[in-house]
């Protein structure tokens, strides 16, 4: 058994996760985003205390983290873009004190959609590709990539982020310093306010979130609409970048806002087949996450359970079967430093 945390802007989610990557046990807690570090890590807490009350807790051989990101996977370190409290924050030497953590169970830090990435090459829809970009699309935008089958996380634990990658070179300022970037025109936070500046009004009593605009777009709502088409549009050249880049077969995205479906994926390939134009790009596939709200947390399991006992920042795990080897181990994709 192993314990998973999965860190984003809107919820802190945990569970159990079986060798079978199953999910057996689940807490979760809203992210308070815009309070401080302490309090921030008491959410943490309050999720690890509901776990270890589960009678699988007694088993836990690893625990994972998924993180937003900014992450550092060498130094323990987050720096969430929308949780501005946490800069530099040590999560995996706060997670390791938590009092019901076993004794020798090291913490291994990953970005959220790195794991995504691990989750979904091993169990879901990017299975069966070496190459494919796993995409996380929520209240941030994030992503991860396996090249030649193997999960690359980079150095530093951000490789493949692609939410800070700039498709508008005279766009709003992101928090992360630059400009135009893909977060800022298609996560939930970014449809929510571009609608709104539009004239877009939420219905009565109703909060002006992507969901509430996805509602509004499945009832005709042109302003609605025109929120997702802006946001399929930012997503599409920057997956047709990253093809161009390094010739994916196929990209999977996953996160709340992909919940919204055909609004978000009808236009998305479209615009792709407006920009995925080399021959070498064209055809690049666009699939939805298989895994659902799951990939995070099977994900952070998963690096647990192939990094716990690599020592050192340059981990790299051949899954090739070995005698008493257990399936996960064997099946799960290799983790190299990009």
């Amino acid at each position: 058994m192993y314990a998973a945390l999965d860190i984003g802007g809107t919820k802190i989610a945990g569970a159990l996760v079986d060798e079978e990557g199953g999910v057996v046990g689940r807490a979760q807690r809203p992210t308070p985003a815009k309070e401080s570090a302490g309090v921030l890590m008491g959410a943490v807490n309050s999720v690890l205390d509901e776990l270890a009350r589960d009678p699988g807790w007694g088993i836990v051989q690893g625990l994972g983290i998924a993180s937003a990101g900014p992450v550092d996977t060498a130094a323990g370190a987050v720096s969430p873009v929308n949780i501005p409290a946490w800069r530099g924050f040590p999560l995996v030497d706060e997670v390791r004190a938590h009092p019901m953590l076993f004794a020798g169970i090291e913490p291994v830090l990953i970005g959220d959609a790195v794991a995504m990435a691990a989750a979904e090459h091993w169990l879901g829809a990017a299975r069966g590709f070496d190459d494919a970009l796993c995409m996380v699309v929520s209240t941030g935008v994030g992503g991860g990539l396996v090249l030649d089958g193997r999960l690359r996380p980079g150095p530093s634990g951000n490789a493949g982020h692609i939410g800070h990658i700039t498709v508008d070179l005279d766009g709003e300022a992101c928090p992360c310093g630059a400009r135009g970037c893909v977060e800022g025109m298609a996560s939930g936070t970014a449809i929510a306010r571009h609608a709104l500046a539009t004239g877009w009004v939420p219905p009565a009593g109703e909060p002006a979130t992507a969901a509430t605009v996805a509602q509004g777009a499945r009832r005709g709502d042109a302003l609605a609409l025109a929120a997702f088409d802006r946001a399929a549009r930012a997503l599409a050249a920057a997956i047709a970048a990253t093809g161009s880049l390094v010739e994916i077969g196929v990209a999977v995205i996953g996160g709340g806002v992909a919940q919204a479906g055909d609004l978000l994926f009808t236009p998305l390939r479209r615009h792709l087949d407006s920009y995925a134009t080399l021959d070498f790009v064209r055809g690049l596939e666009v699939r939805p996450a298989a895994l659902a709200q799951d990939a995070g947390l099977v994900g952070a399991a998963a690096a647990a359970r192939l990094l716990a006992d690599a020592p050192g920042p340059h981990r790299r795990l051949d899954p090739a079967p070995a005698k008493g080897r257990s399936a996960w181990r064997a099946s799960a994709p290799r983790i190299t430093p990009a």
